[in-house]
């Protein structure tokens, strides 16, 4: 796990050193234990290291082998890279490491673009092919690890956050109008390509790009889910028994494939204690926990301790619980914004990004639960949407999950950020698209493979690579999706939702924890916004930073200012929140590096 940078220039300029060692700086709690930097004329690669496999200086990056002509800079963990090392010393190649970045340097090598596909893991790299002088630049199949770019007059820049990009400068930092209305529409997801941002560009999951040094370019899908029936029917028990023995196999590697300790976040829900479950299942022994909880209020418990602590002793982990007052939720709050790539509204940021705090002190690598609900139809939302009679794909999805209907969203943007219902034109077609036989289908394919990456997912890399921890996500391996994937979306929604996951816990999960109804990470104060919290957000905005920007219009703020805890979505996020929370990301991610 790390922080990557680079600079390719397009006009035959040579790369500009002091652009990557700025973008380094800003990469840093990414990658706290090595920094390096190469460069070959146009090209010029910057890494930021968190040690995991190989502790050797040996896997330090950037990453040459002189041999093949090819230079890389990696963010992430290959599982099967054993594996594809023993075919690869078959094919007669040489390794200087034990490394799961050099194995990606020599697949390439071996496969070209066919390496992609061979990858089974969570990744984000650029890699420079000397002899061609071609940049590639790849994602894995589900975005877990960031990669953003920006193309400049006769140069293309790429980091591991859009805070890096604007360090080095010259980034058209113009709200993106599209992206606004995905923003205020889809919870704060922006689906690849496209950031709030007008300059800022991320590469889409499941994708590469190669970028020629004369501005040639191509690349494109390597990846792609079908949410399909089996041409083999599978009975109920055949299903189950299939995805317990994936699930257990994608927690075991996870926890297998490091040289230092694996530990778990442990909410106290059913997925992240299914996780301890498993690897207690695996054979693990002196398993790490770690639970974070906040104050209540009086619509909701601010902790999950009375799960959490449950399964704890059932397995007798080595648990930590760390209780967070609201005070110190608000007074870190700035700082949790800063370590955002991108504007989020999840209540949960805060949660994760104190809780990756103290876990950091611990442990380098943890397992997170992310994921499960959207793969195995979790969420509320979901039988609603199955239920609902009426309507098309896209009237059935925005009924039930829209922030905002386009009516409203008119309503509370400035006329010269309105236009067309850019969220309807991009969803409509998603869920009509070939390779998944019904509704539901569509929408478990489109959540899972596209707003996922870009709300859940998003959150937890960057709050807890804020301070050098890696989590990884096994309930987003990509064997097991495809899996879920073809399961009968009925099965998966039996029960309120995650049925097989539910089955596979008895007799492994308190029937408490099993049963309970779906929680989330609680931080109820920015759910329920009052006190100190709401004079900070009236202080946000009516801030001058804020009139002059002239994103929203004034009377629909104050219409939220006069009833902060009356303005809710469809999924129970705070309205008046996610006004303040975008307007707070500009002043401190932006507005700072516009006057720089």
């Amino acid at each position: 796990m790390c922080g990557i940078c680079g600079e390719l220039r397009l006009d035959g300029a040579p790369a500009d050193l002091g652009a990557i060692e700025t973008m380094m700086a800003r990469l840093t709690r990414r990658g706290p234990d090595h920094g390096g930097s190469y460069s070959d004329g146009a090209l010029a690669l910057g890494h930021r290291r968190l040690s995991i496999i190989d502790l050797s200086v040996r896997a330090n990056q950037p990453m040459v082998d002189a041999e093949l002509g090819l230079a890389l800079v990696f963010n992430g963990t290959i599982y099967n890279h054993r594996e594809l090392r023993a075919e690869l010393v078959g094919r007669g190649y040489r390794f200087f490491s034990e490394g799961d970045g050099e194995v990606i340097l020599k697949a390439w090598h071996a496969w070209g673009e066919g390496c992609f596909e061979r990858l089974h893991g969570m990744f984000a790299f650029g890699l420079w092919d000397a002899r061609e002088r071609a940049l590639i630049l790849a994602r894995d199949r589900f975005g877990i690890k960031p990669l953003y770019w920006s193309e400049q007059t006769g140069r293309v820049r790429f980091a591991s956050n859009s805070q890096a990009l604007l360090a080095a400068g010259g980034v058209d930092t113009a709200v993106d109008a599209v992206a606004l209305h995905h923003l205020f529409t889809l919870h704060a997801v922006v689906p690849a390509p496209r950031t709030i941002l007008r300059g800022v560009r991320k590469i889409e999951p499941g994708h590469w790009l190669r970028l020629e040094a004369d501005g040639r370019r191509s690349g494109g899908a390597y990846w792609q889910l079908e949410a399909t029936r089996p041409a083999q029917p599978r009975n109920e028990g055949e299903w189950l028994e299939a995805i317990h023995a994936e699930l257990r196999r994608a927690v075991r590697v996870r926890s297998e494939v490091a040289d230092v300790p694996v530990g778990v976040l442990l909410s106290g829900g059913l997925d992240s204690s299914l996780l301890v479950a498993l690897l207690a299942e695996t054979g693990v022994s002196d398993l790490r926990t770690f639970s974070v909880g906040f104050e209540d209020t009086p619509e909701e418990s601010g902790s999950e301790f009375f799960y959490s602590d449950q399964v704890a002793a059932h397995y007798a982990t080595r648990h930590q619980r760390f209780q967070v007052p609201n005070d110190q939720v608000l007074e870190r709050l700035p700082e949790a914004i800063d370590a955002m790539a991108e504007p989020m509204f999840g209540q949960d940021a805060v949660a994760f990004y104190l809780l990756a705090e103290q876990v950091s002190r611990e442990i380098k690598v943890v397992q997170s639960g992310q994921g499960a609900d959207e793969v195995f139809g979790g969420y509320f939302w979901y039988p609603r949407m199955q239920a609902e009679g009426a309507g098309s794909r896209l009237e059935r999805f925005a009924k039930h999950y829209f922030d905002r209907d386009h009516a409203e969203y008119l309503r509370m943007v400035a006329a010269a950020h309105g236009g067309a219902d850019h969220t309807a034109e991009l969803i409509g077609p998603a869920l009509t698209a070939p390779g998944a036989d019904t509704f539901m289908d569509a929408v478990l394919r489109l959540d899972v493979t596209t707003l996922i990456v870009d709300d859940p997912v998003k959150r937890v890399d960057n709050m807890t690579m804020a301070w050098g921890l890696e989590a990884r996500v096994p309930f987003l391996d990509h064997r097991l999706v495809e899996l879920a994937a073809r399961c009968p979306p009925e099965l998966k929604l039996r029960e309120g939702g995650k049925y097989p996951l539910k089955a596979l816990a008895r007799g492994l999960l308190p029937a408490a924890v099993i049963d309970r109804p779906k929680g989330y990470f609680p931080m109820p104060a920015l759910k329920y916004v009052r006190g100190p919290f709401l004079a900070f957000m009236r202080e946000l905005l009516d801030s001058r930073a804020c009139r002059e920007r002239g994103l929203y219009r004034r009377d629909y703020i104050e219409q939220l200012l006069a009833a902060p805890d009356m303005h809710h979505t469809r999924i129970q996020g705070n309205k008046l929140w996610h006004l303040a929370a975008l307007e707070l990301w500009l002043q401190r991610n932006v507005d700072g590096a516009d006057a720089g």
